[in-house]
């Protein structure tokens, strides 16, 4: 129960191995969706079709034998809008909510419902007691995502803003997996966010909805604090973070003896990721979080290693900007990795290349462990 009037509906997932085919949630996920009741009936989105009958089940248990007359679609990507088909369905006398971008989308994915109203930035639903207002939130992360303000009880159904990976039945940090699902799925859109949450400082807020992850209450300023930071491309923790590609273990030797050395020099803190193992999702959400990040590549057919560049080219698809980056590179006979890795690099924005750019040709040597205490001093002045 989230108000007197507002029940959630939703449903856990622990079947779903890869979010969106691509990020692993070993915690599962929730598929969040909410009943408003009061003179009018208002259901606040669907879930993912394989979760559809317990769906369906807890909106029954909410409406305790009334009808929906409204279900409002804030974002039409599968996980969520899927089950809109059995929804009508089941209840056929419903109406649609949704803006002039969410019908075309609909379209794509089954029948639309002649029975619908077509809401505008300001836009309201009168219910009774409650009124949604609707905010327009285009890109965040698809062009027709809406969210809705509820006066009464001031709450923010946000649509997939200030959601995360994990299913409810499990407790976890909200931060970390907030922020490994910010920077993978909506990182690429900060100016969008950034208008979004300029709309948001003018509600008075006192529970965010949203679509994954739980309803959030007391944590509201730190969590606006810290999508302000994310939006911006700003740093959330100082520190260094060091990503490596490593070809027979050599540069991953340098890359894990370049981080004890900052340790030792005093570090706030040190996070190392080896490409070609640790989870991808990780490694982008922590090139985010931190404002010094190094890069350590082996050369490979006369380039980088496929790992580093596979890395660089998420990066340059999520925006990646305003870092200040080093390069370490590896390289018997002929070191290429660096001149590589600054290439990827010249298609992101405000990235500074911290000099001295450090060559390892083989094992780590001496000559090389200076190299790397240089390469330290310089990132720590940095």
């Amino acid at each position: 129960m989230i108000s007197s009037d507002i029940r959630y509906v939703g449903v856990n997932d622990h079947e779903v191995d890869l979010f969106e085919g691509q990020y692993a949630v070993p915690n599962g996920v929730s598929y969040n969706a909410y009943v408003i009741l009061d003179e009018k009936v208002a259901v606040m989105d669907t879930v993912d079709v394989h979760k559809v009958d317990e769906y369906l089940q807890n909106v029954e248990a909410a409406l305790a034998g009334r009808q929906p007359d409204y279900l409002v679609v804030s974002h039409m990507e599968p996980d969520h809008a899927s089950s809109i088909q059995a929804f009508v369905k089941k209840y056929p006398g419903v109406k649609l909510v949704g803006n002039q971008k969410t019908w075309p989308i609909l379209a794509n994915f089954g029948d639309v419902p002649n029975d619908r109203i077509t809401v505008g930035e300001g836009g309201t639903l009168e219910l009774g007691r409650h009124t949604l207002t609707f905010v327009m939130a285009p890109m965040v992360h698809w062009p027709e995502v809406m969210m809705a303000y509820d006066s009464a009880d001031k709450v923010l159904f946000s649509a997939d803003a200030f959601g995360k990976f994990g299913a409810l039945d499990v407790e976890e940090d909200w931060d970390c997996e907030a922020r490994r699902y910010y920077f993978n799925i909506v990182g690429k859109y900060g100016p969008q966010v950034l208008a979004v949450l300029k709309k948001a400082a003018a509600l008075d807020i006192e529970a965010i909805c949203p679509l994954h992850g739980p309803v959030l209450t007391d944590t509201i300023p730190h969590v606006l604090e810290l999508y302000t930071t994310w939006a911006s491309y700003g740093v959330e923790s100082e520190g260094v973070f060091i990503a490596y590609a490593t070809l027979h273990g050599n540069t991953a030797a340098a890359a894990e003896k370049l981080a004890a050395i900052l340790r030792q020099k005093g570090a706030a803190k040190v996070s190392v990721a080896d490409l070609a193992r640790d989870d991808m999702a990780e490694a982008i959400e922590d090139a985010f979080r931190y404002g010094k990040v190094v890069l350590a590549a082996s050369t490979y057919d006369a380039g980088v290693m496929p790992a580093m560049a596979d890395f660089l080219h998420h990066l340059q698809g999520k925006n990646y900007q305003k870092r200040q980056v080093a390069l370490v590179e590896n390289g018997c006979w002929a070191p290429m990795a660096a001149k590589g890795m600054r290439a990827l690099l010249e298609g992101m924005k405000e990235i500074a290349v911290i000099e001295p750019v450090v060559t390892i040709r083989g094992a780590v040597k001496p000559a090389d462990e200076q190299a790397l205490e240089a390469l330290a001093d310089a990132l720590m002045q940095a």
